[in-house]
């Protein structure tokens, strides 16, 4: 720590007031012990004091005396030495008790002064931890505030990074719907178009097939007048009665009416008796001949086939 010169001043005047106090209070203690010391004392001399009649008349009663030879004077005393005065006050202090005192003074005022200076430097120090305390607190409030700058700004870019983000989205999604949109209306158009044309076509096909049905059937029924539809009927009628399994309930003058469905090329879908007059096994021995007679004699002219036929099943 360095010393300042205040402080060296402050020390010394210190001292000069210590050591005036001391030398102060030796000058009180010796003139207080002169003006205690008790008065000289006087000589005391012990008489008794005799009443002159009592004298007398002792006198008269008492047989002469001769008179007395005159004492020898006796020699005037020495006046007595005066008693020693004891010292009321405190003792007057030694050169080597005055060293200790003054020593003692001086450690007493080095230790105040170390003291002192120990203070003001724990002070010193106090004010220097509290002006770094303070300026850690100065720069934790910058570095906070930096922060929080710093996190405003990137907030800040964030949102403006999430609007613009939002736009592109909204902008992207207008631009999608619009593209559907379009498409969608061009789907439409094109199905429309393929719809149209798809009439247009089953119409002309239609036309065309009515016009081969038409044709067909009019062929048709100039084979059937002809002749060739009966020809072909009889073949089928041939075909299942050959097939046919005759039970043992099979009378004579049996006549039924068999209804056949068939596929392309003759094959027995389906086989049924409209109306007979035999009983229950003859009925189902002439739907079995019908499926075994499978398939069926083609017809002279394709145009001349049907899927449904009714064949009258006279065995005899």
């Amino acid at each position: 720590m360095i010393e300042r010169a205040s402080d060296r001043w402050v020390s010394i005047v210190l001292s000069v007031l210590l050591h005036g106090t001391l030398v102060a209070a030796l000058v009180y203690g010796f003139w207080t012990y002169r003006q205690s010391r008790p008065p000289t004392p006087t000589l005391a001399i012990e008489a008794t004091v005799v009443d002159p009649r009592s004298v007398n008349g002792a006198a008269l009663n008492t047989p002469p005396v001769p008179a007395p030879q005159p004492p020898a004077p006796e020699p005037t005393p020495a006046p007595p030495e005066p008693e020693p005065v004891e010292p009321t006050g405190p003792p007057q202090p030694t050169p080597e008790e005055l060293a200790q005192r003054e020593q003692a003074l001086k450690e007493q005022a080095e230790k105040e002064q170390a003291q002192k200076e120990q203070a003001q430097k724990e002070q010193v120090e106090k004010e220097q931890a509290d002006a770094a305390q303070k300026q850690r607190q100065v720069e934790e409030q910058k570095q906070q505030e930096a922060q929080r700058q710093a996190e405003e700004k990137r907030q800040a870019l964030q949102n403006q990074r999430e609007a613009q983000e939002k736009a592109d989205a909204e902008r992207k999604a207008v631009e999608a719907r619009k593209k559907a949109e379009e498409q969608r209306v061009a789907e439409q158009k094109r199905a429309e178009a393929a719809q149209r044309e798809s009439e247009e076509k089953s119409r002309a096909e239609s036309e065309a097939e009515l016009r081969n049905s038409l044709a067909a059937e009019e062929r048709a029924n100039q084979l059937r007048s002809s002749g060739a539809l009966v020809s072909w009927l009889s073949q089928i009628t041939a075909r299942i009665q050959h097939a046919w399994l005759r039970p043992p309930s099979a009378r004579s003058g049996i006549q039924c009416v068999l209804h056949i469905t068939q596929a392309p090329g003759g094959a027995v879908l389906s086989a049924r008796i409209e109306s007979c007059n035999g009983d229950q096994a003859v009925r189902e021995s002439i739907e079995a001949a019908a499926y075994r007679a499978s398939p069926l004699p083609p017809p002279p002219d394709p145009s001349m086939f049907e899927r449904d036929l009714e064949v009258t099943f006279r065995p005899d």
